[in-house]
């Protein structure tokens, strides 16, 4: 055989096994994806199931280190659980009051500077640089207005869907205490009920796994609650400097928001710079985008950094990334879960990563 025909059948050869590694590989995915479309539609299915039980989970690591101070000082495991989520129950309520409150002494505050702060818009528009003619706005409020007549039966027909959901999230909300009582209260039995059934090998690895995805996402969780309990008060303090009404309930926008994301401090900090500048005018409406972008810059750079660190192992891509993908499939509560589920999925993949090298190094060795 001549060189020229040896190396004739090396590449030939090469090429099949090139060829077969790629085809393996390429089944392997198409397996991998025909799943998470499967999980995909199947969490849809269940949804009303699923949201519950997620919901629950991340109450229950919240509320988790209380309970475990209780039931060291001798209370009952469920005495404990009703303990905290009572203690909860009644701190929510007492903010909702806080706020009810502030919503009604401040919203004719807004009502009655809203006239001014919409005049001082359209001079704005019409004066330069944008010299924007008066026939303009006129033509665009009046398209605001009939679009608005137009959609009279849609409005009423969400109206209704409304009252649907309210209903809905009432239930939601039952389900949610009820199963995060019991997984405060019976939450570590369930490790080791996991390895006696699944065996010593397969519960050993899944106890580890979600061992580390509960102490990942209580982390995440209470860590993202004191950061956004502090950028909240630092808002909310320079919203009372400007004189900008419901600084309360916008501080507690904020508050909510900070669980979200990205997209939620920019909501937030949208909305406070709309009141402000409807109520206190343009100038005040600087001053609190130049307040809020200060309180996000000490978030990101030193609050973020000392406190959360790097506890997540994801980049700000992935989160985004997953915020939008979350809010777009299941709306408000999907972007809520999106960070803890995407968590959750890192540890798991990085534990499955530990593995394959000490299976590499033991084979090596």
């Amino acid at each position: 055989m001549t060189t020229s025909e040896h190396l004739r059948r090396g590449r030939g050869r090469a090429i099949g096994e090139g060829v077969t590694w790629a085809s393996r590989w390429s089944l392997r995915l198409l397996l991998v994806a025909a799943g998470a479309v499967v999980l995909w539609l199947l969490i849809g299915a269940l949804w009303s199931i699923v949201l519950p039980v997620l919901l629950a989970v991340i109450l229950a690591t919240v509320l988790w280190p209380p309970a475990a101070w209780l039931r060291k000082r001798r209370f009952p495991p469920a005495l404990a659980a009703t303990t905290v989520l009572l203690a909860g129950i009644v701190v929510l309520a007492g903010v909702i009051a806080l706020i009810s409150t502030s919503i009604s002494s401040g919203i004719g505050e807004v009502a009655d500077s809203a006239g001014q702060g919409i005049e001082a818009i359209q001079g704005w528009l019409v004066g330069p640089p944008l010299n924007l003619g008066q026939g303009q706005l006129d033509a665009a409020l009046q398209e605001v207005v009939t679009q608005l007549q137009a959609s009279i039966a849609a409005i009423s027909t969400s109206v209704l869907a409304g009252v649907t959901g309210v209903a809905s999230g009432v239930v939601t909300a039952l389900l949610v205490l009820v199963l995060g009582f019991l997984f405060i209260k019976d939450g570590p039995r369930f490790l080791p009920w996991m390895r006696r059934v699944a065996g010593d090998g397969a519960g050993g690895h899944i106890a580890e796994v979600l061992q580390r995805i509960w102490a990942t996402v209580g982390g995440f969780i209470r860590t993202q609650a004191i950061v956004s309990f502090v950028d909240s008060v630092l808002i909310a303090i320079g919203l009372l400097v400007v004189g900008v009404p419901l600084a309360l309930p916008l501080a507690v926008i904020t508050f909510l928001g900070g669980f979200i994301p990205y997209v939620g401090a920019l909501v937030g900090g949208g909305l406070a710079v709309l009141v402000a500048l409807v109520s206190n005018g343009f100038t005040a409406a600087i001053i609190v985008l130049v307040i809020i972008v200060v309180v996000q810059q000490l978030d990101g750079n030193i609050l973020q950094p000392v406190l959360q660190g790097r506890s997540l192992g994801l980049h700000a891509a992935v989160i985004l990334l997953a915020v939008t993908a979350g809010g777009t499939l299941y709306g408000i509560a999907g972007a809520f879960l999106s960070v803890p589920v995407v968590a959750a999925l890192g540890v798991v993949v990085r534990y499955l990563g530990e593995q394959i090298d000490d299976r590499v190094v033991g084979g090596a060795a």
